[in-house]
């Protein structure tokens, strides 16, 4: 009963309080001044929504409220939290808790932390990410509701705060809806809790919100200028501010005003400029300051473009060999929260030869893109459009275009990413095509110096004869696709398969595979095996090597992950084995057979 009432005051709190200012995705985190609130939290299950009534639309429990109603409801708060168990945050809840495996619901999680005022700073409330839908209180008052498990969110929460102890407490429910994106079904962990950082941030009144860096493209990457586009967006609309920009091993420092409406847009001319790639990931230190406070920041600068069916980094043709990852943990199952997860995922990549990776389905950790950056390592960055979205929802278009947006906006300074992608295996309709549409043309109103795509779905098939068919092609850049010859369309001989793609394009077949389990040993044409796979990995490579206009692929998948879609006992329990690594991290055969393919590339 105890747990009950806590919970419904807080609702009541939230109720009547002020809510805090959402501000727009601030930029940059890592080069801010900050104070983590990474650590242990504790944490109610809250099965039946108990502590989500409002007493003002249910008037039968008002008595109760009233009853129960203490003199000081946060003494309350904290006597019940102070005796609930603990999670580590960031983190899932499904590997912490061994009762919550399988648990999709609504889970409260309280930090309390000490705090003391700065003069003339502001603080914000910073989130990495919460899946999926979030409410957050900060000492009793709501400061915000975000919808939406991969992508990060912040709160001014500077009026909340006081000096002393202080108190977040946050609301998480990862339930799926046929309304949300991703929707109900999809084929990856529906991983709950605060899966990424949280941080406070301590900002000037008037600050940097975010800034873009772009280099203009050139015939070719030996250019010895280059012209560099420069452009910043103040929290507040006001003329006169000057930021200086500075890029010392450029033998740049430059001052400019924002305009009225808070901005800065300008380029500059740079001499000798090596220009970031895989081979050779060159980053410079940057520094933006506004009046006392400066920003730091580490900035590649590349150029991405295609001509006909090539893809040209920096001018010239690049063929990506990338592999498929999810954010999952290297060893076992759970979300990916760290550097050292990301450093570790893309070490194999590397190992395996891959140049470029595709970051399924959803927006993955800030750490797993900056780590690849500076390991050299391309990035497809993708939002969880996936399979069957409510099309005609007009909700469901504003939250994916949210996702997309905060995408966008957190990780459009790195150099490493070149593909926005839109969406994954989407059955095609008219309602889908205008949905895609609108999403495509946002995405290039934001950032029209990355390329744009989607996983397609194979338009129809007879025989070994295939023709993709997309009314999409007219809004991407590459046109790219999924196809499961020899496991999912079962062929004995992808070989001679044969591929009509009717469009001027680059092509990337951006799914293949099948399932094997690491140890299971047989014949060739016997599922699940390692050798099953080993020629399957086979057959598709010969197959893609006849692609006319292939610029790339992205097999299914780095390493095993969990699904509870994959239910098969002692061959998947509840993991999707498609990887070339098994869940723990050892090498199928046919890992081996993509590397040496990779290595005639």
């Amino acid at each position: 009963m105890r747990k009950h009432i806590t919970l419904c005051l807080l609702a009541i709190l939230a109720a009547i309080a002020t809510t805090a200012q959402e501000l727009p995705q601030v930029a940059n985190i890592p080069g801010r001044h900050t104070t983590s609130l990474n650590g242990e939290w504790s944490y109610i299950v809250d099965v039946q929504e108990e502590g989500y009534y409002d007493y003002r639309m249910n008037p039968m429990r008002r008595g109760f409220f009233t009853d129960a109603k203490p003199k000081h409801p946060e003494d309350l708060i904290e006597y019940d939290f102070d005796r609930s168990p603990t999670m580590h945050v960031p983190g899932d809840w499904n590997t912490q808790d061994p009762q919550l495996f399988f648990y999709e619901g609504t889970v409260w999680l309280k930090r309390s932390f000490d705090y003391s005022p700065q003069q003339e700073r502001r603080t914000l409330l910073y989130f990495g990410a919460i899946n999926y839908d979030a409410h957050v209180y900060v000492n009793g008052h709501k400061a915000g509701h975000h919808i939406g498990g991969f992508t990060p969110f912040n709160y001014d929460v500077t009026d909340l705060l006081r000096e002393g102890t202080n108190t977040v407490i946050v609301k998480v429910d990862n339930k799926r809806y046929a309304e949300a994106v991703p929707t109900q079904i999809f084929d990856w962990w529906n991983y709950g809790g605060i899966t990424r950082d949280v941080m406070l941030v301590s900002v000037a009144p008037t600050y940097v919100e975010n800034y873009k860096f772009s280099l203009a493209p050139t015939l070719t990457g030996n250019s010895r200028q280059h012209q560099i586009s420069f452009s910043a967006k103040l929290n507040k609309a006001d003329a006169g501010h000057i930021v200086t920009l500075s890029i010392p091993e450029l033998k740049v420092k430059q001052q400019f005003p924002t305009s009225a409406d808070g901005t800065i847009h300008t380029a500059l001319k740079v001499k000798n400029l090596q220009l970031w790639s895989p081979e050779s990931p060159k980053r410079y230190h940057v520094e933006i300051a506004l009046g006392g406070e400066v920003m730091v920041d580490s900035i590649g600068f590349r150029t991405i473009q295609t001509r006909g069916k090539q893809i040209l980094l920096n001018g010239e043709p690049i063929f990506l060999k990338g592999i498929c990852m999810h954010e999952e943990k290297p060893y076992g199952g759970g979300r990916a929260n760290s550097t050292a997860d990301a450093h570790t995922l893309l070490t194999w990549a590397k190992e395996l030869g891959c140049n470029f990776v595709r970051l399924a389905h959803y927006p993955h950790n800030e750490y797993t893109i900056r780590e690849a950056e500076r390991m050299g390592i391309l990035v497809w960055s993708e939002i969880p459009v996936y399979w069957t979205i409510a099309w005609t929802n007009p909700q469901t278009y504003q939250n994916a275009e949210r996702q997309l947006t905060d995408m966008i906006s957190r990780d459009q300074n790195r150099a490493n990413v070149i593909i926005w992608s839109i969406a994954n295996e989407t059955p095609h309709s008219a309602e889908r095509d205008q949905f895609l549409g609108r999403l495509a043309q946002h995405a290039r109103s934001l950032d029209d110096t990355r390329l744009i795509s989607m996983a397609m779905e194979v338009g129809s098939a007879s025989n070994y004869h295939n023709r993709l068919r997309d009314n999409m092609h007219q809004y991407v850049d590459v046109v790219s696709f999924n196809q499961y010859i020899g496991w999912y369309r079962d062929v004995n001989d992808a070989a001679k398969m044969t591929w009509e793609i009717p469009y001027d394009k680059p092509v990337i077949v951006s799914e293949f595979g099948g399932g094997a389990k690491y140890g299971l040993h047989g014949e060739k044409n016997q599922r699940w095996t390692e050798e099953f796979q080993e020629n399957l990995y086979r057959e598709n490579l010969s197959m893609l090597d006849k692609i006319d206009g292939l610029a790339g692929t992205t097999p299914w998948i780095l390493k095993d992950f969990r699904s509870p879609r994959r239910v098969l006992p002692d061959i998947q329990d509840y993991y999707n084995r498609k990887g070339l690594l098994s869940d723990e991290g050892q090498k199928k055969k046919a890992w081996h057979v993509l590397k040496a393919w990779y290595e005639t590339k």
